[in-house]
């Protein structure tokens, strides 16, 4: 007689944020569910995503954007040998291929650029040099002639710039790849992945918890939504990006007037960068097709035109823009009282509206930029000015764990995306899956116990990483009059 078969049980796994940490997460727990179904697996999953925003992808997310750098030069070869694992993806995986566009990756230094920004480009170029996968693909750019016989169509002086020029690299269409995720959930797994969007269904008011653990927290049995849903769940997984500093202010508590700009314990900061865009007639978004990615590093990027749209979207390189809080709390005894003030991250504010502009010092850098590469563009009207907010960990590495204090490994968090997590989106979920089969995290520099105790200047062995410059507050800073 056959043995009899165990009932079925049932999981769930609430998501919030459906940016790229969030999507990619869920197709990837989706696919695994299929396939435990198809092993005759007596577990059903099922999968809810949390999203504030009214669509998918979110425009709250910074992956939400015409295009991406998709790039694998770090001054960590860690991370250059997962973004080559990125890159493999997106070049041959039919869900994101569609997406990929390999123009190539010229990355220099102006004339007057600071040593430690051509320090950190010596970094970056070994990174590649030095890699199997890149043999034969880098080469180095010394000076104009060299810069406008690689890029015809920089017709400026473009006066001193030197670098390198990487061919395996180029941009994604982030937006349209990020909906191409979430079409696939909605097509191939809509039995199992569940999307609740907009400001009072999607946006979490709070996280839901039961019970006491260790650090207090005790086990976290899902969120509450504005609306006052509670939407309960085995595993809880906090995907919100730059939002994670304002979901999670007791689970990343430790602000200190120390450390501006850095206030959580975990070293996650809410941080901005500036993107403005330019539109082309159709024939001068002809004419710049093709061109590569250009980073100049102590100035902007920018990238080829927009297909769709013909718009040419430039962000300035600096060390970002954060937006501090004074609070003042008072402590009284039988004898005495005082107050005592510290400093914390307000996060990314609440709505969209808020962040449609950009500082005066970024127009200033872009248009640097235009004169030396594109000058009869140079005094064209900057338009859809936004900033864009990211979850900074100032060392770029990423936090993927679950969060201390909550009881049975129930709430884990993928944040510090730190500005290169969106060229993730094909392989993130999986590590994210990962994490919750193997019940620990197996890479020690993406465990949250590591980042309580890296509250660092963004250095990677003493040259800073992609970031050019120290973070400023946006209230200390002039907003351009676009």
């Amino acid at each position: 007689m056959a043995s009899p078969q165990p009932p079925p049980q049932n999981r769930s796994i609430l998501i919030i944020g459906g940016g790229t940490f969030g999507l990619s997460t869920a197709l990837s727990l989706a696919r695994a569910t299929a396939s435990s179904a198809d092993s005759q697996s007596t577990t059903t999953t099922t999968i809810t995503v949390l999203e504030k925003d009214t669509q998918i992808p979110s425009r709250f997310s910074a992956g939400h954007d015409l295009n991406k750098i998709i790039r694998a030069e770090y001054a960590d070869p860690f991370y250059t040998d997962l973004s080559v694992h990125a890159i493999r993806k997106w070049q041959t995986d039919p869900l994101y291929q569609p997406y990929y566009f390999e123009r190539g990756y010229l990355n220099v230094i102006s004339a007057a650029a600071p040593a430690a920004t051509r320090q950190g480009l010596d970094k970056y170029r070994a990174s590649l040099e030095t890699h199997p996968a890149f043999r034969g693909k880098v080469r180095a750019v010394r000076g104009a002639a060299e810069v406008k016989r690689l890029v015809a169509q920089f017709d400026g002086p473009c006066e001193g710039w030197e670098g390198y020029y990487n061919e395996m690299a180029g941009y994604a269409h982030s937006r349209d790849a990020m909906d191409a995720v979430y079409r696939e959930c909605k097509r191939e797994f809509a039995d199992r992945v569940k999307f609740c969007v907009g400001p009072e269904h999607g946006e979490v008011e709070r996280l839901l918890f039961e019970g006491e653990g260790e650090g207090g927290a005790g086990r976290c049995v899902g969120a509450v939504t504005r609306d006052g849903q509670v939407h309960r769940a085995d595993t809880t997984i906090v995907t919100a990006g730059a939002g994670v500093v304002s979901l999670m202010p007791q689970q990343l508590a430790g602000s200190s007037s120390s450390s501006p700009g850095r206030g959580l314990g975990l070293g996650i900061t809410a941080r901005c960068w500036g993107v403005v865009h330019i539109q082309l007639t159709p024939d001068e978004a002809a004419a710049l097709r093709g061109i590569p990615v250009t980073m100049v590093r102590d100035l902007a990027f920018f990238f080829e035109p927009d297909r769709d749209t013909n718009k040419l979207k430039f962000c300035h390189m600096g060390g970002g823009y954060h937006h501090l809080v004074h609070q003042e709390s008072s402590s009284s005894s039988s004898s005495s009282s005082s107050a005592q003030s510290s400093v914390a991250d307000a996060g990314p504010p609440r709505d969209l509206a808020s962040s449609q502009f950009v500082p005066e010092i970024d127009v200033q850098h872009i248009r640097r930029l235009l004169r030396e590469a594109l000058p009869a563009l140079a005094d064209r009207p900057l338009i859809d000015a936004h900033l864009c907010w990211i979850a900074d960990s100032g060392n770029s590495d990423f936090v993927i764990d679950f969060v201390p204090g909550a009881v049975g490994k129930s709430l884990a968090v993928a944040t510090g995306d730190s500005g290169h997590g969106f060229k993730m989106l094909p392989i993130i979920g999986d590590i994210v899956k990962g994490l919750l089969e193997s019940g620990e995290q197996s890479v020690a520099r993406w465990r949250w116990a590591v980042h309580e105790r890296n509250n660092n200047d963004g250095s990677v062995d003493g040259v800073r990483n992609w970031r050019n410059g120290a973070g400023k507050d946006l209230a200390d800073l002039v907003r351009a009059k676009l």
